[in-house]
């Protein structure tokens, strides 16, 4: 069995080398074809290395062909993963650090509130020009696989206006699968759930064990866990207001709505310190600083230690390769996907991208009717719809109007901002972003001269938020290289969250 494989954004060494893992721990994948490409060649070069040597070492006669041409890795592609971060992590701090002068205080910032909604600005016109590109090389039946953010909204608009049919992969909901076997002190394996909603705000509306609904179990487990209940207070009080778990972590799920980030000194009530992912301010930016600056001190390391192995025990949970598996083999795969909705959650627009549970087989990607989500859910998730649909739009457009608009109706911008504040900050956005930013030209001169005017809306410059931890340094971090090596080589930088807390 053979197709090619292309990765895009090759050089995120967190999804790469375990993505290549999880597919060539397929027996029948192992004489496919592998194409690298990233604008980056310094971080091509050196993930390409590493997972070229981690596929001589399991004896497969693969040859990963790296390049920053585009278009030649696309060619012939059956499968595309996209991992790519549009501005790398310069872009990223401004998507934190200038909300925060706002009073905007974003644990992550790469799915909603200010800065989800710009990431999405930068992502969308690249993912339209790489959709260019794949329908033109591509093979004809390809399928692009998003494991990039704003997962929703990057997806969106490739199936919309960049006619490439694309699946969007995150893996929240077995994060919060385990979380919620553990509640209850059970197998993950035993727990059987039905989630659904939009990604990174996915419900879990039936958790079964035994052929018992423990749905309604859930609170008074979570309230009782020793280490959930410390870490997880954002979801928990969601968890008992409107009914159902969300899978998104507390941090996450913070910045999403407007109630727990709002005020800067009831922050820390809802939050933990104990791991990032808890509600830490700007606590992704600090450990993807980290874990790149680690990968490139440390890379010589990398390359002395154990190659990955490729066999079943050792395969990854994210969705791509078990999907892959099941469109080529038939061996069936149940798992939560992003897809364009078309009536699947039929409370939730049409046009959303959704987060449900699908199948994948011979047949294709299958995702069976969930009908109506309950009614406060359901109301939380239409409220983000709301956001991507005028961002995405915005994007597309080049319309600053629509964009301000998408800040006006986020959440937690407008819990915190007036429209005088908003306007102000979408124009600081704009400015510091404008080389990411082609659609917006004309929009950035306008914004350039009313920012040049000195009439100002009053901000706090150089405010670090509620909780903001010290980037560690390289020395710092050799202190302990387990934990460096893990976070810059996992995709789920917030893998080890419970275990932070102790």
């Amino acid at each position: 069995m053979s197709f090619k494989v292309a990765f895009i954004g090759a050089g995120s060494i967190g999804f790469t080398r375990g993505l290549l893992r999880d597919l060539l721990s397929v027996e029948e994948f192992r004489g496919i074809e592998v194409a690298f490409t990233d604008i980056n060649e310094h971080n091509l070069d050196m993930v390409t290395r590493l997972c070229q040597r981690d596929i001589e070492e399991n004896g497969l006669d693969i040859e990963i062909r790296p390049t920053t041409d585009r278009r030649e890795a696309l060619r012939g592609a059956k499968y595309v993963f996209c991992t790519i971060r549009v501005g790398g992590l310069e872009a990223f701090a401004t998507d934190v650090d200038i909300p925060l002068a706002y009073g905007v205080d974003q644990c992550v910032g790469d799915t909603l509130s200010a800065g989800g909604i710009m990431y999405g600005q930068r992502g969308i016109s690249v993912m339209l020009d790489i959709c260019k590109d794949i329908r033109e090389v591509a093979d004809k039946d390809v399928l692009l696989l998003n494991y990039a953010n704003p997962m929703a909204m990057l997806t969106w608009a490739c199936n919309k206006y960049g006619c490439v049919r694309t699946i969007g992969l995150c893996h929240g909901v077995q994060g919060g699968h385990w979380q919620i076997a553990e509640a209850f002190d059970l197998n993950k394996k035993d727990v059987d759930i039905v989630c659904a909603g939009i990604n990174h705000q996915t419900w879990y509306v039936q958790i079964r064990h035994d052929g018992e609904d423990m749905t309604g179990k859930l609170l008074e487990a979570f309230e009782q866990h020793p280490d959930f209940s410390r870490t997880e207070k954002v979801r928990i009080d969601m968890l008992r207001r409107f009914g159902y778990y969300s899978t998104e972590s507390n941090g996450h799920l913070s910045e999403y709505v407007p109630w727990y980030r709002k005020r800067p000194d009831e922050i820390a009530e809802w939050i933990d310190l104990g791991s990032w992912i808890n509600g830490e301010t700007g606590g992704y930016l600090r450990v993807c600083t980290e874990g790149r600056d680690w990968f490139e001190t440390d890379f010589p390391n990398w390359m002395k230690e154990p190659a990955y192995r490729y066999e079943a025990s050792e395969r990854g949970e994210e969705h791509g390769s078990y999907i892959i598996e099941g469109l080529e083999t038939g061996r069936v795969y149940r798992g939560h996907f992003n897809v364009v909705n078309r009536g699947v959650i039929s409370n939730l627009p049409d046009d959303a991208i959704i987060e449900a549970p699908g199948y994948a087989d011979r047949n294709g990607i299958s995702m069976p009717l969930v009908g109506d989500l309950p009614l406060g859910p359901a109301a939380v998730c239409n409220v983000s719809i709301s956001v991507q649909r005028l961002a995405v739009e915005a994007a597309v457009q080049g319309d600053d109007k629509l964009l301000r608009q998408a800040f006006m109706m986020d959440p937690l911008v407008g819990a915190v901002c007036n429209p005088n504040e908003i306007w102000q900050m979408v124009d600081d956005m704009l400015v510091a972003q404008e080389k990411w930013l082609p659609q917006y030209g004309d929009a950035i001169v306008a914004a350039k001269a009313r920012l040049a005017s000195g009439k100002r809306v009053p901000t706090k410059e150089g405010y670090r938020g509620a909780a903001r931890l010290h980037v560690k340094t390289v020395e710092e971090m050799q202190a302990d290289r387990e934990a460096a090596n893990r976070n810059a080589g996992e995709s789920d930088k917030g893998k080890d969250r419970a275990k932070a807390g102790h």
